[in-house]
Formats: C-alpha cells, sequence, structure tokens
C-alpha cells in the first residue's frame, strides 16, 4: 500500500458556549476517552480545574488533525495558552488491516456513517492488535504553561473532545490519521475490489455439472452496498406535496345509519387519517434522503386514544375516547399531555412503571452522580422504579427504557409531566424544578401516582 498524503486532513470546530451541570459525555465511546484522560492524569485537582475550565467556555475553537488536537484555553484570569495533546497515528500497515476488517461488515461501515461507534469493531480492531480508543498513558500532553502532566489547560481540552467524539466518532479516527472522506473512499474501493475478484456470486446456482449458472454475475450485496453508497441507481424524484390534506367525504345522510355507528365519529377519524397521511408525506420529502425511519411500531388502542385525543377534538368525542381506552376524563387529560411531550414513548413513562436490571440502575446512578458539580448536587431519593425525587421539593425524574430523561412535577397528588425529556438528567430536573416552581401542571388532571 502506498503511503497515505493527510496534509490536507484538518477540521476546526467553534468553541462551544459556556455549560451548567450535565456530564462531558453521554456515549461509550466518549467515556472511554475521558477514563484514559483520568487514568493517566497524576493530579486529581488538575482535571477538576480543567474540567471547571470547560465547563466554563475557556476553550476555544478545536482543531483536531492526524495525531493531534489544538486549541487555545484560558485561565479565569484571561490568560491565554495553546495546548496540545497528541494521540499516535496508526501506521499504513495498521490502517490495512483496520479497513479489512471494516469491510468485513457493511453493519460496521454502516454505524459509522451513523455517527457511531460500533462495539463490534472496536472489539475485533483489538483482536488484531489495533487499540482504536486510547488507554492509560495514550493521551499525551503538551501546553504552553509547561506543566510536565495533564495540567488544567490540557485536561479542559480533553473534556471538551469528548463532546465532539460524541457527536462524530470519526475525529477519532481522523486522530488515528484517517479524515472521514477518505475512510469512505478506501471502503468504496475495497468493496468494488472484492465485487470484481470475489467468487461466484449469491444469487447464483449450481448447474448440473456443479459449475455456477452462466447467467449470474458476481456482485456487492445489497446491505453491503446501501452501506457504502457504492455504485447506488439514482432514485426517482418524489411527489409534490398536495397543499393541504385531501377533504374527507360527509356522511350525514337522510338513511339512519347501523345501530352503533355515529357518522360525526366516523368523519372526525376519517378527518385524522387524512392529516396523518400528510404529515407523513410531508417527513418523508423533507427527511428521506437522510434515511430517517417514519413507521415506529404499532399502536394500542389505549395509546391511539391519547393520540387522537392530543388532537384536541370536541368535548364529547374526548369524553368517548376516554370511556373507549378505559381512562377517566382527568386521565386522559393527563395522558394527552404526556404524548404532547414524547408521543407513544412519553406515555408508557407516565403510565408504566418498570424496574430496570441492576446494570441498568448503576448506570443511571452514575449519570445521576456525574451530572452535577459536587457542591452543586441536589438530594435525589429514587421513589420505586425508574424514579427519582428531589428531597423536600415538588420535582421528579424519570428515567425511560430509551435512557432519557423526563422531567415531572406535582400537580395535587399526583405528578404530572413537566416537559420534554432530555438525554442529561440535570437539564430535565431544572425543567422539573420550574414547572413545579411556576406552578405549571395538569390543570388539574390526575394521574398515575410515583
Amino acid at each position: 500500500m502506498t503511503g497515505y498524503a493527510h496534509g490536507d486532513e484538518e477540521r476546526t470546530f467553534a468553541a462551544l458556549p459556556p455549560t451548567l451541570g450535565g456530564g462531558f459525555t453521554r456515549t461509550w465511546w466518549g467515556r472511554a476517552w475521558l477514563k484514559a484522560l483520568e487514568d493517566t492524569a497524576l493530579d486529581g485537582q488538575q482535571l477538576k480545574a480543567g474540567r471547571r475550565n470547560a465547563r466554563a467556555g475557556a476553550v476555544g475553537a478545536v482543531s483536531v488533525r492526524p495525531g493531534r488536537i489544538t486549541a487555545v484555553v484560558k485561565d479565569p484570569d484571561g490568560t491565554a495558552y495553546r495546548s496540545d495533546v497528541l494521540v499516535r497515528e496508526f501506521a499504513d500497515e495498521e490502517w490495512d488491516r483496520f479497513l479489512d476488517l471494516a469491510v468485513d461488515s457493511a453493519g460496521h461501515i454502516a454505524a459509522l456513517l451513523d455517527r457511531e461507534m460500533p462495539p463490534h469493531l472496536v472489539e475485533d480492531a483489538a483482536g488484531v492488535g489495533l487499540d482504536l480508543l486510547p488507554g492509560i498513558g495514550d493521551l499525551d500532553p503538551e501546553c504552553g504553561c509547561e506543566a510536565w502532566d495533564h495540567c488544567p489547560h490540557t485536561s479542559a481540552l480533553c473534556y471538551q473532545v469528548a463532546r465532539l467524539l460524541d457527536e462524530d466518532p470519526f475525529v477519532l479516527l481522523l486522530l488515528r490519521g484517517r479524515g472521514e472522506r477518505a475512510l469512505v473512499d478506501e471502503l468504496q474501493a475495497r468493496s468494488a475490489s472484492r465485487a470484481a475478484h470475489g467468487a461466484t456470486g449469491a444469487g447464483d446456482t449450481p448447474d448440473a455439472d456443479g459449475d455456477a449458472d452462466p447467467g449470474g454475475m458476481p456482485g456487492v450485496s445489497a446491505e453491503e452496498a446501501y452501506a457504502c453508497g457504492f455504485l447506488l441507481p439514482p432514485l426517482p424524484e418524489p411527489p409534490a406535496l398536495p397543499g393541504a390534506p385531501g377533504a374527507t367525504p360527509s356522511l350525514d345522510t337522510e338513511t339512519d345509519p347501523e345501530p352503533g355507528v355515529d357518522p360525526t365519529a366516523l368523519e372526525f377519524l376519517a378527518a385524522d387519517t387524512a392529516a396523518r397521511a400528510y404529515r407523513l408525506l410531508a417527513d418523508a420529502l423533507a427527511e428521506g434522503a437522510s434515511g430517517a425511519a417514519f413507521a415506529g411500531p404499532p399502536l394500542t388502542v389505549a395509546q391511539d386514544a391519547v393520540r387522537l385525543a392530543a388532537g384536541f377534538p370536541a368535548s364529547w368525542i374526548a369524553t368517548r375516547l376516554a370511556t373507549g381506552s378505559g381512562r377517566s376524563r382527568a386521565d386522559l387529560d393527563l395522558a394527552t399531555r404526556a404524548w404532547r411531550f414524547g408521543g407513544a414513548a412519553g406515555l408508557a413513562v407516565l403510565e408504566e412503571e418498570w424496574t430496570p436490571d441492576a446494570e441498568t440502575l448503576a448506570w443511571a446512578g452514575t449519570r445521576l452522580a456525574e451530572s452535577w458539580e459536587d457542591d452543586d448536587r441536589p438530594a435525589l431519593r429514587r421513589a420505586g422504579g425508574a424514579r427519582w425525587t428531589a428531597v423536600g421539593t415538588e420535582a421528579q425524574v424519570r428515567l425511560g427504557a430509551d435512557g432519557r430523561w423526563w422531567p415531572y412535577a406535582k400537580s395535587g397528588a399526583r405528578w404530572s409531566p413537566a416537559g420534554p425529556p432530555d438525554r442529561d438528567p440535570s437539564t430535565a430536573l431544572a425543567t422539573a424544578f420550574a414547572s413545579a416552581d411556576t406552578g405549571v401542571g395538569a390543570g388539574g388532571a390526575s394521574g398515575v401516582g410515583g
């Protein structure tokens, strides 16, 4: 393999604004990066000072290039220092091994393109002697303050880079020596080479002599081609979005309806179906190029009743929806509040109490401990299942099965959804505090207590 020129491979990320509370990373690979920093640094006080600097917005624009990250970091008194952290680049032969591993699995490539670091890829790479993620001693600091260990400036830079890695694992691969464009080009080239020199294609069948069907042609599997973007034909032009949902038919006729059939209710359902189809088409046209998935799991009758009620129907229709879903009107009002904040996931957090396994509870405890500085951490009491109440307050956070935190505030004797979810429990709890302080609740509706 010829040497790889990376002189133009550099990315610069704008300075991040100050932030109060919240952890610096939410992904497992971001945590691995910070663990390498925390296991290497000899002075814990320097790390704490660096974390405070990063949280205060003291880290300027971050430049990432093969083997090095650079930023100007300011002390609280305004003194600025150029800080660098060095990471070993992979040699060409090591990149050969990595690319062979990646091209062996379309899932690895698809995950990377979706800005995820697949654990199996990291494990497979380690199996052939390639440590993608840094370990103890792999983050080598250089700073204008001339400290020989990780100082508050290089520590702050590492904490900030953890946030960049959360959003894009290609930052780590660039540090190891390859940028995203170069990686994708090489993966496509290797896929094409395998297709051209590979054995009989998966669709070929042996003839009577045991040879492959002469009509069969070797090629790339559909899964691999889709993941790599290799030789995909152009898609036809999408249809134009109509100006509005289609008009629903009137069911007001001179013929008496069958017993139990309410024409007005049917018109309401038809109008909802038309509006829902229109939204799906609009979403598909706006987001289809990103590969977003639009269809979720089918709703139960009880869930769909809440979805319909969230559209502000006439009072008598809402009452009928409540009766049909086995709820009181007050409970339906609370359920629609949860739905408007988070759809089916928000409704599940309100109505379905679940108890995480020991591993998830340990993770949740760690997130709760890391989301505030030591002096700012509120006293939280677990109220069963996956619910934590701030002691002495009317505020609560609930952990959803998807790892998001949901704010709740006390409304009378019941807990009411207080806002949309967040990956950071401190943000969710701040929303709950604000709702509790202002008395914004469920409008007197009752709900499932916690």
